[in-house]
């Protein structure tokens, strides 16, 4: 059986004529508008409709490594959180795939990637409203029927434009994910055709070349850092590994995984960053790097277990980890190698680095709103930054112009600057569609807790700070307070 059991005539397509605009028009498919498309499923009078350029649905198929796990727990699926009872959810999935057994003697508590990707698929080929192969050539905010205009290209197998289309929406829902980053030093390195310099998201595909480089130097001390550099070193032979592996951070640092740690990733945290002066969120995300941005524990001991078995027979392994160090320039030398010119930020000293091959396991960032809202600038409301503004109900803050008539955008991992570390994780997927719904449809849909962490995060009451001492009324006894 390939298909949930509710998938009687295509709800969440809500039941207007083919002609009405849609309640909510999605723009990107990855698993964040895909849990909103799952949680929009049921709610038969909502029509909605999602569109992506890619022909189907995958997560990250360059970082699919073999064995690489989630660092999220399953129950980060697209819907659990805020569902449990969804048909879309993980252990729908496994059961509908005869699997859940097995997944129950596995005691697996975060599953593979590989898993993960393919449960996304499974709900991405079998709801209704996700449209897939559609180019968005253009948003618009139609005056005369108050309604944002979508115009998008219908692309064929081999991406070429079939038919051109366009759809009315009373609200829009930006999911466009994020791009692969390459810092401005490390960009002459992707002039270099004849030597394998590739970001890490495409490592899948070039895993064989690299593996073929005599020199191999990894940049980056995240998860796919250490993932890749792992990969390298398991299947490089003993004694000619050849590895490098640099990193900006001050050491290879784990991630903040404690129980009240974790807490960083609530509900309730998100809704305390948000209420913060802007200058303040602005100062203390650069500070909490190691909440998403460190090593699995697991991932950290597995190096080292590799390393320390090269060592048996004595000697040491060929390879150099060095944190705590920052690419000043890049260039190539000659046609089939690349000289990397480093500065160990403690030191200030600087050394230089030729190396066969680079991964620039160098991160993401959110892409920018501005070319795809580019008719719709003049009704953005901005910070001090010119970052788009966003509301709690992860809206963007538009002319009111707009907003009086009921009429919205909502954005999916584009509001770090508003809400926080948590925008990029898995583990809020649910909880902001749900909340997003919520907002959508002036309802309950789906009913949230009021309390998700046991940190309070800041004063519940807070008062203004006083610039004057106040003076305590004199008192005969003294009685301490125990």
């Amino acid at each position: 059986m390939n298909t949930p059991p509710h998938t009687e005539p295509e709800p969440g397509t809500g039941t207007h004529g083919p002609d009405e605009p849609l309640d909510l028009a999605g723009i990107g498919i990855g698993p964040f508008n895909l849990s909103l498309a799952a949680l929009a499923h049921p709610l038969t009078h909502l029509r909605t409709a999602f569109y992506d350029l890619h022909p189907a649905f995958h997560w990250h198929p360059g970082l699919l490594i073999d064995g690489a796990t989630l660092q999220v727990p399953f129950l980060a699926d697209l819907v659990t959180l805020a569902d449990p009872a969804s048909p879309w959810s993980f252990l729908n999935y496994l059961k509908t795939r005869e699997r859940l057994f097995p997944f129950y003697f596995a005691e697996r508590f975060h599953i593979h990637r590989a898993e993960y990707d393919a449960y996304c698929r499974w709900v991405s080929e079998n709801l209704p409203t996700l449209h897939f192969g559609h180019q968005i050539d253009a948003v618009r905010w139609n005056h005369e029927r108050s309604l944002f205009e979508v115009d998008f290209t219908q692309l064929g197998a081999e991406g070429e434009a079939e038919a051109l289309g366009r759809s009315y929406a009373r609200n829009l829902v930006l999911g466009i994910g994020t791009a692969p980053h390459i810092p401005i030093p490390l960009r002459p390195l992707t002039e270099a055709p004849a030597v394998p310099v590739i970001h890490s998201a495409d490592y899948l595909d070039h895993r064989e070349r690299l593996l073929a480089a005599e020199h191999l130097t990894v940049i980056g001390a995240g998860q796919s850092g250490a993932e890749i550099f792992l990969d390298q070193l398991r299947a490089r032979p003993a004694g000619r590994e050849n590895l490098h592996w640099l990193a900006r951070t001050p050491a290879f640092a784990p991630m903040e995984y404690s129980k009240l740690g974790l807490e960083h990733f609530t509900p309730d945290y998100t809704r305390y960053f948000h209420a913060l002066p802007e200058r303040v969120r602005d100062e203390l995300l650069p500070a909490q790097w190691q909440l998403h941005k460190g090593i699995d524990h697991d991932t950290l001991a597995a190096i080292h277990d590799e390393l320390y078995r090269r060592t048996l027979d004595g000697g040491w392994p060929t390879t150099t980890l060095t944190p705590g160090v920052r690419v000043r320039t890049a260039g190539r030398v000659g046609t089939t190698k690349v000289e990397l010119h480093l500065e160990h930020t403690q030191q200030g000293s600087r050394s230089r680095l030729t190396t066969d091959a680079v991964v620039l396991a160098t991160g993401y960032r959110e892409r920018r709103l501005d070319t795809l809202l580019a008719a719709l600038d003049p009704y953005l409301r901005r910070d001090a930054s010119e970052r788009p503004r966003i509301d709690e109900h992860h809206r963007l803050v538009l002319d009111p112009s707009i907003t009086a008539t009921g009429c919205h955008i909502y954005v999916q991992n584009a509001e770090t600057h508003t809400h926080g570390v948590g925008t990029p994780d898995l583990g809020l997927a649910a909880w902001r569609s749900a909340t997003i719904l919520n907002s959508l449809t002036s309802s309950t849909a789906y009913p949230l807790p009021s309390r998700t962490a046991f940190t309070t995060f800041g004063l519940a009451h807070p008062t203004p700070h006083r610039t004057t001492p106040t003076v305590p009324r004199q008192s005969s006894t003294l009685v301490p307070r125990h």
